[in-house]
């Protein structure tokens, strides 16, 4: 038997070797745990044809090979290459009123099977194998000691022949596989539910693991990761430096913009032009040659290429150049890690340097929980998108037009570096708006209140609104210092 030592081997899904640092250690036992559906087989079927590290055996007690190798097909696994071993019970055992079994009658001795397994090893000499489900030769064994006996010695008869193990579980109320567990070098504990498919590593001998319940997609294609975003795992030093809006009288509220590394909340209720207000910063970083990426939660990418097209922003150019990225993501088809993992891949693969999330609503929908994980969630990928040095812009919508000021909906103000908001204002009769800043932690901010217009030619933003009181009201009257202003 070799010293696996540091060296992995591929699962055959990236981001499950994401999770485990690399992969399997080689010449181990590994258990996949999982209610029916939760996608076993399919990570065996990529285990197995992963690599070109040698020979694959796939010692099935459930399934007969045929169904196998067709299920496999519609799937887009090869398994040519693939040895059986077909242990699966015949048809013909429903005929004629006879009871079920696994095996006839007279290979239902443990020995037997195990000899059958083994002379099928010598034969192939496998450095993967798959069997699939091994918990169908408990109904083999006399009794429960009896059967982690022999999975045990199977396990250590491939371990010497140099082979790496992978073998699925079918628990029950009535027969746990806490056994199995104990026996094995690792376990991928595979479930779901409402909220959608998860993987966890509960086990992993002789190295550390990625924590938590790691989503999963069933494709046309087979079996896709998303690992839990941990900001700690992420980081790269970068220039702290403030990011023009191209508008002087925004960067002059703003005290020079907004700083990279950081996360700016643009607040206020729909149609005041918040989206339009955050692609004016990607408008101009497109012009210092910087890529910028928008998740749209709430509109279509034509509508928003359209409205800032009318609005002397060149999206669409912007995004034919590269310097712009529109994503139109469905929230209740992508969980939080699967978003992440978006992100990720514009950050690291195509670095995107400003990421705006359009909007908040639109991403608390794929949580598909409470607002503590909404925080949770958002905490963690803004934290990553800061230490990765990107300014990261967050649109939130208010529910009210005027009235009662408030800042945001969901309580994430103290996550924000920045808040800006924008709001109508109804003076002299006509609906108009404004733009402010609550908060910026990084400089010093202007806290006067400006009026706000969008215009064909652009963003245009006014003098400091003086002399009135109750702007925040959304009603405001003027002083008796000042008269209005002609229009």
């Amino acid at each position: 038997m070799t010293d696996a030592g540091d060296e992995r081997i591929s699962t055959g899904i990236d981001g499950l070797d994401r999770v485990l640092h690399g992969g399997l250690v080689p010449q181990r036992g590994y258990m996949v745990t999982g209610r029916p559906g939760t996608g076993k087989t399919i990570l065996g079927l990529h285990f197995l044809t992963a690599g070109d590290d040698g020979a694959r055996l796939f010692v099935n007690l459930e399934e007969s090979e045929a169904d196998i190798r067709t299920n496999a097909a519609k799937l887009g696994f090869d398994l040519d290459d693939v040895a059986f071993l077909d242990l699966s019970p015949g048809a013909d055992v429903f005929t004629d009123g006879r009871q079920y079994d696994i095996f006839e009658p007279d290979e239902v001795e443990g020995p037997t099977v195990s000899e059958s397994i083994a002379d099928r090893v010598r034969e192939v000499d496998p450095d993967r194998v798959f069997i699939d489900p091994l918990t169908q030769l408990r109904n083999l064994a006399p009794d429960d000691y009896q059967f982690r006996k022999q999975v045990n010695g199977l396990t250590q008869f491939l371990r010497q022949r140099d082979a790496t193990v992978l073998f699925t579980s079918q628990a029950t109320e009535r027969a746990p596989d806490d056994d199995l567990e104990f026996i094995s070098d690792g376990a991928l504990k595979l479930a779901r539910d409402d909220a959608g498919r998860t993987l966890s590593v509960p086990k992993f001998r002789g190295s550390d693991t990625e924590s938590g319940a790691h989503s999963v997609r069933i494709t046309d294609e087979g079996m896709v990761v998303f690992p839990v975003l941990l900001p700690e795992a992420h980081g790269r030093t970068f220039a702290a430096e403030s990011i023009s809006s191209g508008v002087p009288e925004i960067d002059q509220i703003l005290h020079g913009g907004i700083e990279r590394g950081t996360v700016t909340i643009l607040s206020g209720p729909t149609g005041v032009g918040k989206t339009t207000l955050g692609t004016q910063f990607m408008k101009e970083a497109a012009g210092r040659g910087e890529r910028s990426v928008i998740y749209m939660f709430e509109e279509n990418t034509e509508t928003m290429i359209a409205r800032s097209k009318a609005v002397n922003i060149p999206a669409e150019r912007m995004v034919e150049r590269g310097t712009l990225a529109v994503e139109e993501v469905e929230p209740l088809e992508k969980s939080p890690a699967e978003f992440a993992s978006m992100v990720r891949a514009e950050v690291e693969e195509r670095d995107a340097e400003i990421v705006m999330i359009d909007g908040i609503d639109g991403y608390r929908l794929s949580l598909r929980g409470d607002e503590s994980d909404l925080e949770r969630e958002l905490n963690s990928l803004g934290r990553y998108l800061k230490d990765m040095g990107v300014a990261v812009i967050l649109v939130e919508s208010t529910n009210a037009i005027t009235g009662q000021f408030q800042p945001t909906n969901s309580g994430l103000s103290y996550l924000a570096d920045n808040i800006v908001f924008l709001r109508y204002l109804e003076m002299e009769g006509e609906l108009r708006k404004a733009i402010g800043i609550l908060k910026k932690r990084t400089s010093d901010f202007e806290r006067a209140l400006r009026e706000f217009e969008i215009t064909e030619h652009g963003i245009t933003v006014g003098d400091p609104l003086t002399g009135l009181r109750g702007i925040l009201s959304g009603t405001p009257e003027f002083t008796e210092s000042r008269s209005p202003p002609d229009r």
